[in-house]
């Protein structure tokens, strides 16, 4: 494969976007005078190509489109941080936009852990700072595009972003999921054997990471090309967690039943933690 000198290409080819980007289009020049500044051309790429999601389940981009987007990009930092500032200057070494040259958000994490540009001279050139809720900072010469390819790609490594090397990175666009709590019986099978049954029955699949502690493991999973996604453990019970978009109910339903047959496993409950759809 020859390597493309575009890094938007190169994240394209290494996690595909989604058919639609959620919250990926509008008026960017309305969006700029809002904010009070040009944005970078990689940036509104990105957006256009992923729109509003996550990053290898870490980086959430925000995007300045869509009435109902829970994640947009303002210039708010020195409105939240700015008091706080007064008080404790020195956890605070750069500047909040739009004061000049002060940090603009462009992605947050789930812990809270800002993603900004630094934003010196002209928008093609801003560096990328981490700011952490622990008020700890790293700075990467990089403009978004470039900063995401080599991330995604491990070859850049952070303190304050993390993910896990030995799973493949991936995008999660941000849609609307019913969440449906299964409680099994055991089965007569092994675990291992169990879940190896349940992801080829749904497959293909990709992973989305392991836990296990204790004689306890929670497995996390997606349904390849699709926005299902299912946990399999026993850390809270024997248990089959699906999320899925609501039109996909009765597929998503039919599916896992079929599954779950081939492990043995019989329902004992259905619960819905989120949605309207119902498996009872």
């Amino acid at each position: 494969m020859i390597d493309s000198p575009d890094p938007l290409a190169r994240i394209r080819e290494r996690v595909p976007p989604p058919a639609e980007a959620v919250n990926g289009s509008g008026d960017w020049g309305a969006a700029e005078r809002m904010l009070g500044t040009p944005l970078p051309d990689d940036f509104k790429r990105v957006v256009e190509a992923y729109g509003r999601g996550d990053f290898w389940g870490a980086l959430c981009l925000c995007t300045p489109f869509g009435d109902d987007n829970p994640v947009p990009l303002t210039a708010d930092l020195l409105e939240d941080f700015g008091p706080l500032r007064d008080h404790w200057p020195e956890q605070y070494p750069y500047p909040l936009f739009p004061e000049p040259g002060g940090l603009l958000a462009w992605a947050v994490t789930d812990i809270g852990t800002h993603l900004c540009w630094l934003t010196v001279g002209p928008p093609a050139s801003w560096p990328v700072v981490i700011w952490s809720r622990d008020d700890d900072y790293e700075r990467f010469d990089h403009g978004v595009a470039a900063f995401l390819d080599e991330w995604l790609s491990g070859r850049l490594t952070s303190e304050l972003l993390h993910a896990d090397p030995d799973i493949a990175p991936w995008f999660d666009t941000a849609v609307d999921r019913d969440h449906i709590y299964l409680q099994l019986d055991e089965g007569p099978l092994p675990y291992p054997e169990r879940l190896r049954i349940l992801r080829e029955a749904l497959g293909p699949t990709a992973d989305r990471g392991s836990y296990e502690h204790q004689g306890s493991r929670q497995d996390h999973f997606v349904v390849t090309g699709t926005e299902w996604q299912l946990t399999y453990e026993t850390t809270y019970g024997h248990q089959l967690r699906v999320a899925f978009p609501p039109a996909d109910s009765a597929r998503a339903r039919d599916a896992v039943r079929t599954a779950l047959d081939r492990m043995g496993c019989a329902v004992q409950s259905a619960s819905t933690i989120h949605g309207t759809s119902s498996w009872t």
